[in-house]
């Protein structure tokens, strides 16, 4: 019997019960759907953590609290100092440029607008040299004399000069950061996220010296390093070493840079996908189980059909064949239809949050729901292929 003849065949014995077929073919489009949503999800999750540490620049790098790879070390510990900062930055005159950073939550108040979940980042004056994403929109950072002076001068992200001034020149203003003022003397432009953490739109930057004293401190955060090329990187990374190695010791900090944190935060998200993608695949195993199980009741359904026809003369192998291809069929109906709600779906979800429909997930999903209609129609096929034609056509 040729392929079109079985195709006809098979077409024909789907369509004769709809709703039934519309039921099994689902449990695949669920499946399908589930997985090119998720992994979607996860590799719109790297690609943006990804986009977001090439921003930062090639030439940074960062010191951290906690001995390399000590994530609870890194959190919990407070070892960094101010004067540690100060030591890097002479160490690194001609070749690079510091700033200490110490991020604290904080109130921050004018008139009667309050704004709870701000940051604020006790930084230097020669923040923006170092993290050159960095662009003011009204006035300008403040400098090294202010600093200096210990002046209580302050620069607003931009979504906080939003909520406060309507996105008005602000500069001049007097804001509350927790209980103490301070008077504002520039605006930054949009800037984003910083990997992935926290919004750099929603925070204030102070002299670092004035966020120890109001938040009661010595320590710092992090040290934050701009090498003056990328050629330079080694050499900087190298003198940043040895001059904290004069005070500390090798489990007190670490050194990241943007290729490192990248190759991290990739390993993570790519097991998240992983993962991600292994949950939608049960969804799809339940689903070829389904289509399992209505395959075996067809069989039992149509015995005398069966029996007719292989006592007109069809072959073992053309029951097999036809049974198959009815399975092959309802599974990758459902994977097409699947694929196609799942990148719907994905680039909807790309415009509120993150989603990236990848070609490799497409296939993936496609492949098994072929392979679902093959392992889970190959039983019931096998079985109608072996019933015997007389007692077939006793069947009741």
């Amino acid at each position: 019997m040729d392929i079109k003849e079985l195709l006809k065949l098979s077409l024909r014995a789907i369509t004769a019960n709809k709703l039934r077929s519309f039921l099994t073919t689902l449990g695949i489009v669920i499946g399908v759907f589930s997985i090119i949503v998720l992994v979607s999800i996860g590799s719109g999750i790297n690609s943006y953590v990804t986009t977001q540490i090439s921003s930062l620049g090639s030439n940074i790098f960062e010191v951290l609290p906690g001995g390399e790879g000590n994530v609870f070390g890194g959190i919990l510990s407070a070892n960094l100092k101010l004067q540690d900062s100060e030591n890097v930055q002479r160490n690194l005159t001609g070749i690079g440029k510091v700033t200490p950073l110490l991020q604290q939550a904080a109130i921050i108040k004018y008139k009667n607008i309050k704004i709870k979940d701000a940051f604020v980042g006790g930084v230097s004056y020669q923040y923006p040299e170092v993290v050159t994403s960095l662009k003011m929109k009204y006035g300008i950072f403040f400098t090294k004399s202010q600093q200096l002076s210990g002046a209580p001068t302050v620069v607003l992200g931009y979504k906080i000069n939003e909520k406060f001034f309507k996105n008005q020149n602000s500069v001049g203003n007097k804001i509350y950061v927790g209980e103490k003022q301070y008077r504002i003397v520039g605006v930054a432009d949009k800037t984003g996220t910083a990997l992935g953490t926290f919004d750099r739109d929603n925070i204030v930057y102070i002299p670092v010296e004035q966020a120890q004293s109001q938040f009661g401190t010595s320590y710092i955060r992090q040290i934050v390093v701009s090498a003056n090329s990328k050629e330079l990187m080694p050499l900087a990374i190298k003198r940043v070493e040895a001059t904290l190695l004069k005070r500390l010791t090798k489990d007190d900090f670490s050194i990241e840079t943007a290729e490192s944190i990248s190759e991290t935060i990739t390993n993570v998200t790519n097991v998240l996908s992983l993962a991600l993608g292994g949950i939608a695949a049960i969804s799809l195993l339940v689903g070829g189980i389904g289509v399992a199980n209505i395959m075996l009741v067809s069989v039992t359904e149509r015995t005398r059909e069966i029996g007719l026809r292989k006592a007109l003369g069809a072959k073992r192998s053309d029951i097999l064949k036809q049974f198959l291809l009815e399975s092959v069929l309802i599974s990758v109906t459902g994977g097409l239809i699947g694929i196609a709600l799942g990148i719907a779906a994905s680039l909807i979800i790309a415009r509120l949050l993150v989603s990236t429909v990848t070609p490799w997930s497409v296939f993936i999903a496609f492949g098994f729901s072929v392979l679902v209609g093959v392992i889970f129609g190959m039983a019931p096929a096998i079985r109608a292929s072996k019933l015997n034609p007389i007692e077939a056509l006793r069947y009741e």
